[in-house]
């Protein structure tokens, strides 16, 4: 009964008015993604584009997680780390629907990035990357959209955690 009791809340939690925007939050950063890489899978597809000394646009397909890391090319251990990244958005979203609302919006930039990156993994089986920052011949990890909004939802959320420790 108790279980029957949390389903309820939790509906009831999801339409309130600040839960409505941050599933609007969530949408915009995931379709603002899905347009960047869509642009860059239809024009770039072979070709690296110069865009100045720092940066290029250049389409890698990555089988890891952020930044290639765990990258694997068994389908166990990517459908496993799929099932994985799944499972943490849910429970992402779960815990956001009870959080305070910057902590909320701070989730939703999170999420809304991840469930870009989820949806490339379960569609194309890899999350096409494709900002090459660089200098000279240094060159950081190869990138997208979704992963700026995770790292910039990150580095919020612990700047949260700092101010409310101190």
């Amino acid at each position: 009964m108790n279980f029957f009791l949390n389903l309820k809340e939790l509906r009831n939690n999801f339409f309130k008015k600040e839960n409505i925007f941050y599933a609007i939050l969530i949408m915009i950063i995931f379709f603002f993604d899905r347009y960047s890489k869509l642009n860059i899978i239809n024009n770039f597809s072979e070709n690296t584009y110069y865009v100045n000394d720092y940066i290029n646009f250049d389409l890698i397909w990555n089988l890891g997680i952020g930044f290639g890391l765990l990258k694997s090319e068994t389908t166990t251990i990517y459908n496993s780390i799929s099932i994985i990244i799944g499972a943490v958005i849910l429970l992402l979203f779960f815990i956001s629907l009870k959080s305070r609302i910057y902590e909320k919006y701070v989730l939703g930039i999170i999420i809304g990035g991840a469930l870009g990156n989820f949806y490339d993994r379960i569609v194309y089986k890899s999350v096409p990357d494709f900002i090459d920052l660089h200098y000279n011949n240094f060159h950081w990890f190869t990138f997208n959209v979704a992963d700026i909004f995770i790292s910039f939802g990150i580095i919020l959320f612990l700047f949260s955690g700092v101010s409310k420790s101190s």
